[in-house]
């Protein structure tokens, strides 16, 4: 380890950048500290609390000159839970740093020509904005400086958020600012029932208790979806809970729970029992409805999503006859967004349910012209495939965050497209796949968008031109 390295001060440190976990970034000579809460544009004394050959971690020990970006965070639980963690930045400056990253990512990984990179589209809302949250129960809750773990009344039980690094502890949340009313309200609401009557809150290490976990889903046609999962099926204790949030909250359209005996908190593969109403709630976009159940994969910010949607058909510029691969459509979202400016779509998507959602979504609007296929899209997009239904005019891929498999980014190569609109929540996936693309293809358009704002995310749609 250098000298440097081994120093555990440093004084006068210019943070000039901002990494993804939301800290600060210095330089000592060729050593680079990420500095807890730290705002580019700070000049601060940092000690070091971990250090490797090149890098350290620190925290501020004194801020000698706050930077012109720095603002006071308005939520009681920053720094402590694990998300928002560039609150402490105003939006505008989060919004140039979230460019700035794609900007990086495509030029250092992909070494493309971003000069005609659009400026990147904000939310109007930066606060309540999600329309999915889900809470966890636990009997381990994080403490606070100052209290005693050892004070045998101490109420250890909470319903929160995870603290990052520590599976097993959770933040008691008081107000959340992401989701809208009846969130909070909701789970205040049932914490206090569930410890007044004495329920056991789940112990993540010793998987005992009752209570495991809680969804809430939000709509912008008003409805609310509520699902409480517990560790094993008592009947009484299930429904004096169920029970309880029907009367106070009649606003709840689908109110639903999950006996979940397993380890692991999924639900994808656990029955879902409707206690009150249907097992679904709608989304609605441009007119276009779309049902969302529990297990849905759904954009949670629903504004942005439309944004981003209105973003991707307007890159591929329809005229009207195409034929158009949808890939990773998920509940076919973009899918029967498009298909009423194309030909035909042909939604390709790993998940068997969301494959389902996807043709519910086309049923219930009444649209006859698209396709969709469950299966593992390297295993899927195969020559016989593409001979079967046609080589695409235009290809949408929006990928999870690793990317696409390097056999489905070969695939693309082969297939020849005219055009791919390829969405991304990782400019760096997409820019490692958009390095192989681009032997065959040109960046024709970059549009950045936020999605999520005081988070490092953001979206990125990319117009790729077959040459």
């Amino acid at each position: 380890m250098n000298q440097v390295a081994k120093k555990k001060f440093f004084e006068d440190v210019t943070i000039i950048d901002i990494a993804e976990e939301g800290k600060g970034v210095g330089k000592a000579d060729d050593f680079v500290l990420f500095v807890d809460k730290a705002v580019p544009g700070d000049i601060a004394d940092v000690q070091v609390y971990r250090s490797k050959k090149n890098f350290g971690e620190g925290k501020i020990v004194e801020l000698k000159q706050a930077s012109e970006y720095r603002t006071q965070p308005f939520c009681e639980h920053f720094g402590t839970c694990g998300g928002c963690k560039w609150q402490h930045m105003t939006y505008e400056a989060q919004l140039k740093f979230k460019q700035k990253s794609v900007a990086d990512a495509l030029t250092r990984l992909a070494k493309i020509d971003i000069e005609g990179m659009l400026p990147i589209v904000s939310s109007p809302a930066d606060k309540y904005y999600r329309n999915k949250l889900e809470y966890t129960f636990s009997n381990k809750r994080w403490l606070y400086d100052g209290e005693n773990r050892d004070n045998e009344e101490l109420n250890m039980n909470a319903l929160g958020f995870h603290i990052p690094g520590r599976f097993d502890k959770i933040l008691d949340v008081n107000h959340c600012w992401l989701q809208a009313e009846p969130s909070n309200t909701l789970r205040n609401s049932i914490r206090e029932f569930v410890i007044q009557q004495g329920y056991s809150f789940y112990d993540l290490k010793a998987h005992t208790g009752a209570l495991r976990n809680l969804i809430v889903r939000t709509s912008s046609t008003g409805e609310v979806m509520v699902i409480v999962v517990f560790a094993y099926a008592d009947e009484e204790e299930v429904n004096k809970l169920m029970s309880y949030i029907d009367s106070n909250f009649p606003e709840i359209t689908s109110l639903l729970y999950i006996i979940n005996e397993k380890k692991n908190d999924t639900i994808f593969d656990q029955d879902v029992i409707a206690f009150k109403g249907p097992e679904y709630i709608h989304e609605e976009m441009n007119g276009i409805k779309f049902r969302i159940g529990p297990k849905s994969f759904y954009q949670t910010n629903s504004i942005q999503a439309l944004k981003l949607y209105e973003i991707a058909r307007d890159f591929a510029g329809f005229i009207g006859d195409e034929l158009v691969y949808d890939l990773y459509t998920g509940a076919g979202t973009i899918a029967n967004f498009i298909a009423g400016h194309v030909r035909e779509v042909v939604g390709v998507e790993y998940v068997p349910s969301a494959i389902e959602d996807a043709k519910i979504n086309s049923a219930i609007n009444n649209i006859t012209n698209t396709k969709f296929y469950a299966g593992d899209m390297k295993d899927v997009l195969v020559a016989d495939f593409v001979a079967e239904h046609g080589k695409p005019d235009v290809i949408i891929t929006d990928p999870p965050r690793a990317g696409m498999h390097p056999d489905v980014v070969a695939r693309l190569m082969e297939i020849e497209a005219p055009k791919i609109v390829y969405v991304s929540c990782n400019a760096a996936t997409q820019a490692r796949d958009l390095l192989v693309l681009k032997e065959k293809y040109d960046t024709a358009k970059i549009q950045p968008v936020d999605m999520f704002p005081h988070t490092q995310h953001v979206e990125n749609v990319v117009l790729l031109v077959l040459r």
